[in-house]
Formats: C-alpha cells, structure tokens, sequence
C-alpha cells in the first residue's frame, strides 16, 4: 500500500500564505521613529530652561583677593599714577601713553620681584636712585623687608620728589591689589590712604 501525500496541508499553507498578503505586518521607518523622537525632545525642552554657564554669570575677579598676591612672583612692574588719599595725583615720571595719572620726564619708578636662588628678592629704580632688598606676600598683602639704596645726587623733578615717599610708602602697606588679567595692575594702598598703581613691565 502505497502512502499518498496529504492535499489538506498544501491548501493551509496556501491560505495562511493570502491571509498574509492581505495583511502584511506593518514595521514603523527610520523617519517615523525619529520624528517621534525628535517631537519628544522638543516636548522636554518646552518644559524646561536651558542652564546657564556659571563662568558666564561669575561676577568679575576681586583683585583683593589673597590668593592673587601670589601671583607677583617674578613679576616686573611700573609705577603709572599716585593718588593721594583726597584723590589728588602727583606727577610721575614717565607713565606710558594712555594710562591714568599724570605723565612726566625722567626714567619710570621700577618694582622688580623674583625668586631666583629661591628666595624672594626685590630691586628698582627709586626715581633717582636704585634700591634692593627682600619682599613677602602673606595674607593677601605684599612687605618688605630692610631696602638698600643707592646715594646718588638727585637733579630736581617729578622723580626725586617721589623717591623718598615711594620708598617710604613701601614700608607702609595697608592692603594690596594685584590685577594680572588685562589690563594687568599691581595696586598698593598705604596706610595714609595713597594708591600706588603699577602697570606690569614686558619679561626681560
């Protein structure tokens, strides 16, 4: 006896194989799913703010600050205006164009700093006279130590006039400012109220 092949599983297959054709299973695009996802993030940015940059909303830096005295090491500097404590400017002696205060001849007071050696030395020019000694930051405030000087004869002028007082007030701080984002400012306020502001000097 012979086996014949079944006629009922062909015509299933057959009809399963119409269903199919009539109703072929629906598989979303690339461009549906991103539209959907694109919908969906502007929905969550609607709902919220975009946060703001701490850097751009950080008020400007305190020149005061302590921690930027520290930064005066191996530095270089030029005494560019003196106000009094009444707000009155003396002359001083060379002050580059377009800075504040009051220009005049003569060669510019100098404030050097530099740890060479490793220790922290200073020297300048005085106005007429050139000085040496050691310098400190502590506190948020620059000091000297014992400054020696020079003994040259002073012609008369905006320079000799301030070299006294300069190298006075240099053993008279109250408080010091260092600015070393443009425009870089050294400020040294005395304890009479005077404001030395320095520019600093290009690196040697």
């Amino acid at each position: 006896m012979s086996m014949q092949p079944s006629r009922s599983q062909p015509a299933r297959v057959s009809a399963r194989s119409r269903v199919h054709a009539a109703f072929p299973r629906s598989r979303p695009t690339f461009a549906a799913v991103a539209s959907i996802v694109t919908l969906a993030f502007g929905a969550a940015l609607a709902g919220c703010t975009m946060p703001t940059h701490p850097d751009s909303a950080a008020p400007p830096t305190d020149p005061y600050n302590p921690a930027a005295t520290q930064l005066l090491d191996d530095t270089q500097w030029q005494l560019t205006s003196w106000a009094d404590a009444d707000g009155k400017t003396r002359p001083v002696p060379s002050s580059p164009a377009g800075s504040s205060g009051n220009s005049a001849g003569g060669a510019p007071i100098t404030l050097n700093f530099s740890t060479q050696g490793g220790q922290r030395k200073t020297n300048g020019f005085s106005g007429c006279n050139r000085f040496a000694g050691t310098y400190d930051l502590a506190d948020g405030k620059l000091s000297f130590g014992p400054l020696a000087s020079t003994r040259m004869a002073c012609a008369p002028g905006p320079g000799s006039a301030l070299e006294q007082p300069f190298l006075h007030g240099l053993t008279e701080i109250e408080k010091t400012g260092v600015q070393m984002q443009p425009p870089q400012q050294l400020q040294i306020t005395l304890k009479n109220g005077d404001v030395m502001t320095f520019t600093q000097a290009a690196q040697p």
